[in-house]
């Protein structure tokens, strides 16, 4: 022993109560061992504070899949392994997910009509969601923007108007047609929907370099680079998921959606030299009115053609 050392009575009071916590950790840990679940799982929404009851379970591959009415081959072990990767990291990215479901009912009333309208699978809004999160002014590092994360080239190729004061990317509707007719472009180049979706992602030209040296146009038969060989098995995976939440284990009431924000339409064919006071004029702000209208990215609109623009306000 160091003579002179004494243990003070604070320390050893801190001491104990350390030790005491350490063991109160080492119980908990214990008490909470994962065991293999031998049933089906059981989601009791009034009791639980975890949606997997602090277990986590392999997913669920459904016996049949198509997309876009075309089915997906779920016999070849790769298609199924890619499949499940995609599930599995959009079951257990909680956060995202929900997310999503929450806002679903904003957004996607904005482009289903469109989609109907032209004789379009519903599949394609996990296209759209695939992109953008159904973030309105969702940007890529590549520059793609908007819901369908268009390519300037792109967009103004199939009509949409890019300036210093707009940008109809960021259109849900008009942004919706355009993405569209490219689709429909791929369909009739490519003879599938599937491999449609597969150009939105890499390119017409790109996807036709691979289907030339490869000598298919089979998607799931093509070797592909990386972000464009997983990009419809995550569209495959968000039309499971988002069709069949709770069997994933994700629990939402109508309550917890965000709503769709009312509107009106009033259309304008001149020129708006101010915007924030064109806003307050029609008893809204100027943030209101670009949620509402992402398109506008500016302070003004210029109008010398006097074409006609439809702008939403609140209703």
């Amino acid at each position: 022993m160091v003579k002179g050392f004494r243990i003070s009575r604070p320390l050893l009071l801190r001491s104990s109560v350390l030790l005491a916590v350490l063991m109160l950790m080492f119980v908990s840990v214990q008490a909470i061992r994962i065991d293999r679940q031998s049933g089906a799982a059981s989601y009791l929404t009034s009791t639980i504070y975890s949606p997997t009851e602090n277990r986590w379970y392999s997913v669920k591959i459904p016996a049949r899949l198509d997309f876009a009415g075309e089915p997906v081959p779920l016999h070849d072990p790769d298609v199924r392994k890619r499949l499940d990767r995609e599930l599995l990291i959009n079951s257990y990215w909680h956060s995202q997910t929900l997310f999503l479901l929450k806002e679903y009912r904003q957004v996607v009333p904005l482009i289903e009509p469109i989609l109907e309208r032209h004789g379009m699978h519903k599949d394609f809004i996990y296209l759209c969601i695939a992109e953008s999160n159904l973030q309105h002014t969702a940007q890529s590092p590549q520059g793609a923007l908007g819901l369908w994360q268009l390519m300037k080239p792109t967009a103004q190729k199939y009509g949409l108007t890019i300036n210093a004061e707009i940008d109809e990317r960021l259109h849900p509707e008009k942004a919706t047609e355009a993405a569209i007719r490219y689709l429909k472009d791929a369909k009739e180049r490519f003879g599938s929907w599937t491999m449609a979706a597969a150009a939105f992602n890499r390119g017409m030209e790109g996807l036709e370099a691979a289907v030339r040296n490869q000598k298919t146009n089979n998607y799931y038969e093509l070797y592909l680079n990386p972000e464009t060989a997983r990009y419809v098995y995550r569209i495959l995976a968000l039309k499971i998921i988002l069709q069949n939440p709770q069997q994933y284990g994700f629990f939402l009431t109508a309550e917890d959606e965000y709503p769709a924000q009312p509107y009106r339409v009033v259309t304008v064919d001149t020129t708006i030299s101010s915007l924030p006071d064109f806003a307050r004029q029609h008893g809204t702000s100027y943030k209101t009115l670009r949620l509402l209208n992402p398109w506008l990215i500016s302070y003004s609109l210029t109008n010398k053609e006097r074409r006609p623009y439809q702008i939403k306000l609140p209703a």
